[in-house]
């Protein structure tokens, strides 16, 4: 078969993006791709490419190649892939609910098309494309410039598919998350022990852990509070728990007393949600005056807006009753005393489960002690190594696994 002659190939072109641009431009249930700094690279050079503008194509075409690699991603066909498999967008979100409606489906499987197209161009189109808009100045810099992978990964049968049974957006792709400044950034890596670096204390941990495995099975249940001596292990308690079986629906996010102005609007937007929440709270104390406190009472017992299923409060303090109480405010008459008095302890009052951490008696950290000189294959005579920690803890002030870990780490 003769070859097609150029200008024929390059008028079909031509129509091939402008379809293309068509089709993207008319992308309804995927919008939200749209806006990212990969698709605007990419439309704009579908439109330098139909308007016949080189130049401006040109500048495109580097430009996508540069967001494609800064997102370390090897080709358009890639990048696509995880954006749809993780997008929030309305369609990942009825799959995800196991919902119905036609006229969304639709549209999704249309823009899925449009996406499965352009990702199906490969560079060397491109850029015999813009090099009959350039003249010949430009042939050298077209030659030598970078191609991205072409492929397409993806399909609108397993991007479905995999809404309905793994879920979409962030809380599908991430399970911790920090909660700063009225955002929320997932945590991709987060610091969750296992259980062989948890030490003593399996009491304690059994029960958070029953109320935990209560949330994810779907119940609704009570709010936690870890309180007790420092360096017991409360928050490992906490992040802990991500790393047990039958928790994979588990997410976890961490708040600062800080920020705990803008939880409720959080909350609410995690009410529906097929996974299970913990918003974690660490080191928890109040100062008398702190604004924060009447927000959080909020959240711990709802307020008209009932705390959702799906969502719990965990905290962690030092202190039984979280609230810092002067010495003034236990003065007075007796009956403003005891007011005040209850007012200050009643924010604790509201987490369901309270779970205390004590430090360890004498003959519990030494043998934690001997257990974690025992790992680290120490051969220290017992009676030597109990003496240094003991003159180790006193020194430090705290017989806690905590304590016990800092002493056999300067050995």
């Amino acid at each position: 078969m003769a070859e097609m002659p150029y200008n024929i190939r390059h008028e079909v072109m031509t129509m091939h993006v402008k379809t293309m641009l068509a089709a993207l431009r008319g992308v309804t249930a995927y919008k939200d791709l749209l806006t990212q700094p990969v698709m605007d690279a990419a439309l704009r050079l579908l439109t330098c490419a139909a308007q016949g503008d080189g130049l401006g194509g040109l500048e495109a075409y580097t430009d996508l190649f540069y967001q494609l690699r800064a997102e370390r991603k090897p080709g358009l066909g890639h990048w696509l892939g995880e954006a749809l498999r993780w997008s929030e967008s309305p369609y990942p979100m009825l799959a995800e609910r196991g919902d119905m409606d036609p006229a969304l489906e639709q549209a999704a499987k249309l823009d899925i098309s449009a996406f499965e197209l352009l990702a199906s161009v490969d560079c060397d189109r491109w850029l015999s494309h813009l090099g009959k808009l350039l003249d010949s100045d430009y042939q050298g810099v077209l030659t030598g410039l970078p191609r991205w992978q072409r492929g397409v990964p993806f399909s609108f049968e397993g991007l479905t598919a995999a809404y309905r049974k793994e879920g979409a957006g962030r809380f599908a792709r991430f399970r911790a998350f920090a909660w700063e400044s009225g955002r929320l950034i997932p945590v991709g890596h987060p610091d969750c022990p296992a259980s062989d670096q948890l030490l003593g204390y399996d009491g304690q941990r059994a029960e958070v852990e029953r109320n935990t495995r209560a949330l994810v099975e779907g119940r609704y249940v009570n709010n936690v509070l870890l309180y007790g001596e420092s360096g017991t292990g409360k928050s490992a308690t906490v992040k802990h728990l991500l790393t047990l079986p039958g928790m994979e629906e588990l997410r976890l996010i961490e708040a600062d007393k800080a920020d705990l102005g803008g939880l409720p609007a959080l909350i609410r937007r995690l009410d529906g949600r097929r996974q299970k929440f913990i918003v974690f709270i660490d080191d928890l104390t109040f100062d008398r005056d702190d604004a924060t406190y009447s927000v959080l009472k909020t959240i711990l017992e709802g307020g008209v807006e009932r705390r959702p299923q799906n969502v719990a409060v965990y905290a962690t303090s030092n202190r039984r009753h979280l609230v810092r109480q002067t010495i003034s405010e236990r003065a007075g008459d007796e009956m403003d005393r005891s007011e005040t008095i209850r007012e200050k302890t009643s924010l604790a009052d509201r987490f369901g489960v309270r779970v205390l951490f004590q430090g360890l008696g004498k003959g519990e950290f030494l043998a934690m002690v001997d257990k974690l000189a025992a790992q680290r294959g120490l051969d220290l005579p017992q009676e030597e190594l109990h003496s240094r920690a003991v003159a180790w803890e006193r020194f430090h002030g705290a017989q806690t696994p905590r304590t016990a870990q800092q002493f056999i780490l300067s050995l």
